[in-house]
Order: structure tokens, then C-alpha cells, then sequence
């Protein structure tokens, strides 16, 4: 039986769905790639997707193009393929997220990193002893090469679950790996070693540590320019 003009219509809008539904899946997994919290489970990380994202919109335009189709189709199998098509994309999205968040935990260390090459001194020097220090103890969470370095000392910033206490960590880390904890006030946790210093404090989404020598103020309070700014960044990487 020839197909009617609405039919047709019909079938169009179909491919139409299914090419936007094709397009649907790589967005949402682009974008969780770069901006997605590595902390999330897939579902978490679906649902901030969905509403923060580019993901909705084009969940969005798949299903309001499914309802194009239901709404004037009078044939089963139109219907059925129109409403399965965004359920299909929903359950792919579910998929790939934990893949999309894999990509980005790839970029990222699980120890603080400071030396890099072509750094002059003195800077280098004071790098390679902050890594030292850092290299001593056993870490948490995941860096992603953020932060401050030089003579005053490195800074990097970690991510970390809601329900992760990073002091706690470190109370029980330094001084397995031999540290001196020296100040311990609750909101932030200060240890030495060999002339060094390592200091770590909680900060929105993870926390903060520092690694220097034991006669420098943590995260470069003492170093003009950088005395009284804001130790957390106003938003965590989200790696």
C-alpha cells in the first residue's frame, strides 16, 4: 500500500528524531568529559548533566520532536518508535557518563604534582623540594595540576566526595610516613619532616595542601600579593 502524504510526513520526522537522538549522545558525553564532576556516580552525573548542561536541550529536542510524530500518527509502529527513540537516547546517555567521566579522571594525578620542566630557579629548587614533600605521603583524591608554586612553596587543590573527610586522612597518613603533625585545630591540619612543612585544609568540593619548608607560612600568606587571598578557589575543579 502506497504511503499517504501524511505518512510520509510522519517518516520524515522520524529520521529527523533519530539524527537528533545520533547527535544527543556525543554532546552529552563531550561535555561531561570536560565539565563533569569525577566525583559523581553515572546517575548523579546524568541528572547535572540533564539540568545543567547541553544534555537537556538536546534530550529536549529529540522528545519534542517524538511528540510531533505521536500526535498526528494513527500507525503502531510510528508511536512506538517516536516514544522509544528519546527512552533509548536516556539509557545511552546513562551509559556513556561514566566513560565521559573517565576521560576526564585520565587528565588528572592522584598525588599533587609541582616540578615542571623549564622552570628557572629558584623556583625549580623550591618546586623539587615541595615535591619531595609530597612524595612522602600517601594522598587522597584526585589533583588536577592546579594551583601556586615557588619559593614560598606549591599549592594544589583536590577533589573529593562530600562524604570524605581529608583531615581525617591525613591524621592518620603523616604520621605513618614518619610527618611531625603540629597543628591540628579542625579546620586545618599542619605537620613537619627533615625541614619540611605539608599542610592541608578542607576546602567546598575536596581540599587544599601545601608543601614547603618548615619555616614558610602555608600557601603563600607571607609572600606579598598573594597575603589574605582566599586559600579555596570560589569553584573546586570539578576535574
Amino acid at each position: 500500500m502506497p504511503m499517504t502524504g501524511r505518512a510520509v510526513s510522519i517518516a520524515v520526522l522520524l529520521a529527523v528524531e533519530a539524527g537528533l537522538a545520533l547527535l544527543a549522545v556525543p554532546v552529552h558525553q563531550g561535555f561531561m568529559a570536560v565539565y563533569g564532576d569525577v566525583t559523581a556516580t553515572a546517575f548523579e552525573g546524568l541528572t547535572w548533566g540533564l539540568t545543567a548542561g547541553p544534555s537537556g536541550m538536546a534530550l529536549g529536542l529529540v522528545a519534542l520532536v517524538a511528540v510531533a510524530v505521536l500526535v498526528p500518527s494513527s500507525r503502531l509502529w510510528m508511536r512506538l518508535t517516536a516514544a522509544a527513540i528519546p527512552v533509548v537516547v536516556l539509557l545511552v546517555m546513562l551509559a556513556v557518563t561514566p566513560l565521559a567521566l573517565g576521560q576526564k579522571i585520565g587528565k588528572y594525578h592522584s598525588s599533587p604534582q609541582c616540578v615542571t620542566e623549564g622552570t628557572d630557579e629558584p623556583m625549580a629548587s623550591a618546586d623539587r623540594e615541595s615535591q619531595r614533600a609530597f612524595d612522602s605521603i600517601a594522598h587522597i583524591g584526585l589533583y588536577s595540576g592546579s594551583g601556586m608554586s615557588g619559593v614560598g612553596g606549591c599549592t594544589r587543590w583536590l577533589v573529593l566526595p562530600e562524604n570524605v573527610d581529608v583531615l581525617q586522612h591525613y591524621r592518620a597518613a603523616l604520621p605513618e610516613a614518619g610527618w611531625e603533625v603540629v597543628e591540628d585545630d579542625g579546620r586545618h591540619l599542619r605537620a613537619h619532616h627533615d625541614g619540611l612543612a605539608f599542610v592541608v585544609m578542607p576546602c567546598p568540593g575536596g581540599g587544599a595542601v601545601w608543601a614547603g619548608s618548615e619555616d614558610d607560612p602555608a600557601f603563600g600568606q607571607g609572600t606579598p600579593g598573594l597575603a589574605g587571598t582566599e586559600i579555596c578557589p570560589h569553584g573546586m575543579p570539578t576535574m
